[in-house]
């Protein structure tokens, strides 16, 4: 690898991003295209997909489809990774982006909160896993799969109440590690992204009181919120060649505020 092509190119590589619709999804799916693979969009909104698709497609000369999809149902994953494969090609890329945080005080928290939390942030994962990586496996071809988990998954909350999503993003976060070592005998590479504190459409709400961010500014190192393309770099990264003895790997794009 003598060359920034050789690292960091992804031509030829078929990748899917779950929870596209919006937030870091999009810069993921960004992510990809940019370094020249062909990406599945898929999300729930599926109205939002066909323009991402258009967007990406124009900007970077790739191929770009939308899948609506429930990731929490077993017949919408198998849908669209047979949707992905028929039209793009077999994926050997996942970046399982898709995830939800609800709050509630521990002590009250509905049963249903906390089944749909881990339903979303740590069963559909691994359910969508098992899938890219079975197709790998049978094809005989190595991969690369990327869970975003949370600066949460390695640290509590004090500023909101997150017990069912911490504890699905510290399952996330581990699963990630038992894959990478379970799979590693196929040349299937599992790593994980723990963001801190990134103002999208799902935590813009929150992020956007004053003594909330204040607290979030003063307690990161850099001194300030993420920007959503700050992600781009860590999937280019933990996708492309330059990462080919990288996996099991955490790694945090907070500002540092998980070193302190």
């Amino acid at each position: 690898m003598n060359s920034l092509n050789d690292l960091f190119s992804l031509r030829g590589h078929v990748g899917i991003v779950t929870g596209a619709s919006s937030g870091l999804g999009v810069e993921c799916a960004h992510a990809l295209a940019l370094a020249g693979a062909d990406v599945a969009l898929a999300a729930r909104r599926g109205d939002r997909l066909g323009p991402l698709a258009a967007e990406l497609e124009q900007a970077y000369g790739v191929r770009v489809i939308g899948v609506q999809t429930d990731i929490t149902a077993d017949a919408d994953l198998d849908r669209l990774v047979v949707t992905c494969t028929a039209k793009l090609g077999l994926p050997d890329i996942l970046v399982n982006n898709a995830g939800i945080s609800p709050t509630g005080r521990a002590e009250s928290l509905p049963r249903a909160t906390w089944d749909d939390a881990l339903a979303t942030n740590l069963t559909a994962p691994m359910m969508l896993a098992q899938r890219v990586a079975r197709g790998l496996i049978e094809a005989k071809k190595p991969g690369r799969i990327i869970n975003m988990s949370s600066i949460y998954g390695i640290l509590a909350s004090s500023i909101y109440r997150l017990s069912a999503y911490t504890a699905s993003k510290a399952g996330l976060a581990n699963l990630t590690r038992q894959l990478a070592v379970e799979w590693a005998q196929y040349g299937i590479l599992v790593n994980a992204i723990a963001p801190g504190w990134i103002p999208t459409e799902a935590t813009e709400g929150g992020m956007a009181k004053p003594q909330n961010r204040e607290r979030m500014e003063r307690s990161t190192p850099l001194g300030r919120l993420g920007l959503p393309s700050e992600i781009r770099g860590a999937v280019i990264y933990l996708a492309s060649p330059a990462s080919s003895y990288v996996t099991g790997t955490i790694l945090s794009i907070d500002g540092g505020y998980a070193s302190w």
